[in-house]
């Protein structure tokens, strides 16, 4: 099983830049991050230390988010906020860059919450033009913009994999083709989609998994849900990318579930 360690989640006890060699000394040759920076487009010296930390700590980039916003304040993302919407088309060219420097092809966009006074139809109008401009703009690298459901955000209007999915078919009906479902296992659990579901219809198109067990956004084994079996099901149908590591450790060794797993931490 081929896993990358999202190091915006794990590994917080380090400073950023110092995560991406941690994750490597744990055993795992891949990491993903959230937006690192503090703004759109950062300062070239903030970019270069972060593709740096990267490149010195011998792992591969395999995800990295567009600027969301203030997440742990609140925000779940730029796409379709009127308001912020230059801050998300001026991201674009940064997270390309980052992506052709490093090799890193998948992007996650995170939609963004409702607006209170805003009419939803014409944020979502927004939200695929905004999508569609993401996908050109990393196509010249391979790249491909993903689209999550996410769980724990009531303003987030995309809880179920058919709601990004909706939105994914109006940006291909828009001429853009490189944007892809990412499916969280953990956000469509708790949201109460059927995973088994999804899997059946949609894996071979997914963009790319994250796992997390539930309740509690733990380690896998420490809840309910049969985290194994679904990323083995998606294996069978045709997804062939990493699977993501985004949880909340709640153990001295967040990743020592995989001890007892039988493949190796990088392995395929």
């Amino acid at each position: 099983m081929s896993y990358t360690v999202n190091c915006s989640i794990l590994l917080t006890d380090l400073p950023v830049l110092e995560r991406p060699a941690a994750a490597k000394a744990a055993g795992f040759d891949a990491v993903e991050f959230w937006w690192p920076f503090d703004t759109s487009v950062p300062a070239d010296r903030e970019v270069d230390a972060f593709v740096r930390a990267i490149e010195d700590a011998g792992v591969q980039l395999t995800g990295l988010n567009f600027n969301a916003g203030d997440m742990p304040g609140g925000d779940r993302g730029l796409v379709s906020w009127p308001a912020r919407s230059q801050e998300f088309v001026d991201n674009l060219d940064v997270v390309a860059g980052i992506g052709e420097r490093t090799g890193c092809q998948a992007f996650n966009a995170l939609y963004g919450n409702r607006q209170e006074g805003l009419d939803p139809a014409a944020q979502d109008e927004l939200g695929v033009e905004n999508l569609a401009r993401a996908g050109r703009a990393v196509a010249g690298i391979g790249g491909t913009v993903l689209l999550e459901p996410v769980s724990g955000a009531p303003a987030y209007p995309l809880k179920t994999a058919q709601d990004a999915l909706a939105v994914l078919d109006r940006v291909r009906l828009a001429g853009v083709h490189n944007v892809k479902l990412l499916a969280d296992f953990y956000h469509l659990a708790v949201n109460g989609d059927d995973v088994g579901a999804v899997i059946e219809a949609h894996a071979a198109e997914f963009g790319h998994l994250q796992i997390a067990d539930a309740p509690g956004r733990h380690e896998p084994g420490t809840g309910e849900l049969p985290l194994r079996q679904w990323i083995d099901r998606s294996r069978e149908l045709g997804y062939t990318g990493p699977v993501g590591l985004e949880y909340k450790a709640s153990q001295d060794d967040p990743f020592a579930w995989t001890s007892s797993c039988s493949t190796a931490r990088t392995g395929a």
